[in-house]
């Protein structure tokens, strides 16, 4: 199968299509989907809203939200340009401006689920970094003025 985006389906696994639930045989299959704008989304990569707990994953959840056809392009736009933001201030030199980078030009051309994939990449730096948060010691308020 050449000349689309070629979709590997594990036996009764779901698939969104353009808003559309499709769930597969008893069989594997392979699906060849021609039309390039397609909006297509695998249960097993969407996230619950529960999920969406952090900022990465939150932006990761409103990506989805327009890949699923429950939120449209305008409406998460500013959201997410906001969110990218300030993620980048808030990871400073911690990591990830690789993905950010790749996050903004997705959203510039319209490509919701390779945001969802960049913010998908960032998830572990992120999950990291709030562990170190929890674990670190906060400093007395005039420990902070004095260093």
């Amino acid at each position: 199968m050449s000349g689309g985006l070629v979709l590997r389906l594990r036996p009764n696994e779901r698939v969104i299509v353009n808003g559309v639930v499709l769930e597969n045989g008893d069989r594997r299959t392979s699906l060849c989907v021609k039309t390039p704008d397609a909006n297509i989304l695998r249960f097993r990569d969407a996230m619950h809203p529960d999920e969406a707990d952090t900022p990465v994953k939150r932006l990761y959840y409103v990506a989805q939200l327009v890949v699923i056809g429950e939120a449209t392009p305008d409406d998460a736009r500013g959201e997410l340009e906001d969110g990218l933001d300030a993620l980048e201030v808030a990871l400073g030199d911690a990591g990830g401006a690789d993905d950010l980078t790749a996050a903004r030009a997705h959203l510039a051309e319209g490509r919701f689920y390779h945001v969802m994939r960049a913010m998908n990449r960032l998830v572990p730096l992120e999950a990291q970094l709030l562990l170190v948060a929890k674990t670190r010691p906060l400093r007395e308020p005039e420990e902070a003025e004095a260093s």
